[in-house]
């Protein structure tokens, strides 16, 4: 994954240092490319799951399989200070309790501290057994009509769980002729994983197998890889990907990233947004502020690469594809510990769904939660929970600053995408004079309220 975002590091600022050149202004190097984030992986040491680690004589850990994605792990820390030892919890990403290709989260005994993720505290998945068939339904009613299914996929897990339940389609039992026709359909439909991390990713999939969760395994001992069916293909070169939307033929294109922000996936949805015939499916969380974020909230424009794409495709979200436990899931994993945790710490959430996980833990355990702020340091006694620093207000608008600076940018890009757009529909002489008129107060709107941030 580093060196695929290293390469995402290096083509980004390539096409940002084009506008600039051609502005006069000097080219910027990446943050970091692939090479550095080859050189840095020399640095990494693999462990494996529930084999203790001694960091020094005070400092201990274990990790333990998260269920969140292959290799992720929560992280069991010991650590002995003036002759007492404490043990902290920390879960990283939880994993959905029913992602078929992976095992469930580990449970843990006893901790003194849990620092939790809350990704989805505030809400519960719904249990969607029949989201294979859901699946089907929607891809064989797209190809029906000779569209595209674009699945907004992260390139690691999400990718590879799709694959699993298009093969395991097959062995569903007790369906109707209906169905079977429609697998026949999707059998015969070409599936691209356009995404060279995906294509990696899928690869270490492969070699490490025994992660897998039982149901999994036995399928494999029988022959059956779930990572390989007819009609699966791997793009890897720009030029394959650029050729899936030069082409006519309905498909299902699964490729990154998930929340659209990144990678091949803008330019399949610029190809494809527009299109009645077409279907944009999602299948992960999209984080606010992300173009898929947008796009599932039902925008009726959304911009890509500078240009104003109208949303005119099919837009689909199917639930129980998470990579994360819901609040049900977090609390049972609260439940699993014997000897219960004498404060938990929740991070990793938006503030409405920590709020009511915090209220549901209190509620159920009385355990005490902290919802800790940027830059805040705790101290761990004996018998309480304390911040002895925070962080200084003057940093902690320097985050503010840089979000101004990036607002900036994306209003600079917004803008030179609206002129072309005026210019080639807006000011045709097709259009109304009473638009044109409106049209020009909206403009003289936009500029008084430029004139008003500059005052």
């Amino acid at each position: 994954m580093l060196p695929d975002s290293g390469h995402i590091q290096e083509v980004e600022i390539e096409w940002r240092n084009r506008k600039r050149l051609r502005e006069g202004k000097e080219a910027l190097p990446p943050l970091y490319t692939a090479e550095d984030a080859e050189k840095c992986m020399e640095l990494f040491v693999p462990v494996k799951y529930d084999q203790i680690i001694d960091i020094d004589e005070n400092i201990k850990l274990r990790y333990n399989d998260a269920g969140h994605m292959l290799g992720s792990a929560i992280i069991e820390i010991w650590i002995t200070e003036n002759g007492i030892t404490k043990k902290i919890v920390f879960t990283g990403d939880l994993g959905n309790n029913d992602i078929p290709l992976l095992d469930s989260p580990t449970m843990i005994d006893n901790a003194d501290y849990l620092v939790m993720e809350s990704t989805y505290g505030g809400r519960l998945h719904i249990r969607n057994d029949d989201k294979a068939t859901l699946f089907l339904k929607i891809v064989t009613e797209t190809l029906d009509k000779g569209g595209t299914v674009v699945i907004p996929s992260f390139a690691v897990g999400r990718t590879q769980e799709i694959l699993f339940e298009l093969d395991k389609l097959k062995d569903t039992e007790g369906q109707t002729e209906e169905f079977y026709k429609q697998y026949e359909k999707l059998m015969k439909a070409p599936v691209y994983v356009d995404s060279p991390l995906a294509i990696s990713a899928t690869e270490i999939f492969r070699e490490n197998m025994d992660l897998f969760e039982e149901e999994v395994k036995q399928r494999i001992q029988k022959g059956n890889n779930p990572l390989e069916f007819p009609g699966l293909k791997f793009t890897k070169t720009t030029e394959e990907s650029k050729a899936l939307n030069e082409s006519n033929e309905s498909s299902i294109i699964i490729s990154a990233s998930g929340m659209c922000e990144v990678g091949r996936i803008k330019h399949h949805l610029k190809h494809n947004l527009w299109n009645p015939n077409s279907t944009i499916l999602f299948v992960g969380y999209q984080a606010p502020g992300t173009l898929g974020r947008s796009i599932v909230e039902g925008a009726k424009k959304v911009k890509i690469f500078g240009e104003e794409i109208a949303v005119n495709a099919r837009i689909e979200y199917i639930e129980g594809y998470s990579g994360h436990a819901d609040q049900e899931w977090l609390m049972n994993f609260i439940y699993s510990f014997i000897t219960k945790p004498k404060h938990i710490f929740l991070v990793h959430g938006e503030p409405e769904g920590q709020i009511i996980l915090k209220e549901k833990i209190l509620q159920e355990t009385n355990i005490p939660v902290t919802i800790p702020d940027l830059g805040e340091t705790y101290e761990l006694t004996e018998n309480d929970v304390k911040i002895i620093s925070k962080v200084d207000v003057r940093d902690k608008y320097k985050y503010v600053r840089l979000e101004i600076i990036e607002r900036l940018e994306a209003l600079k890009e917004g803008i030179e995408g609206m002129e072309s757009v005026i210019k080639e529909e807006k000011l045709t002489e097709d259009v109304q004079d009473e638009e044109i008129a409106k049209l020009n107060d909206k403009i003289k709107q936009l500029e008084q309220q430029i004139s008003n941030i500059m005052n």
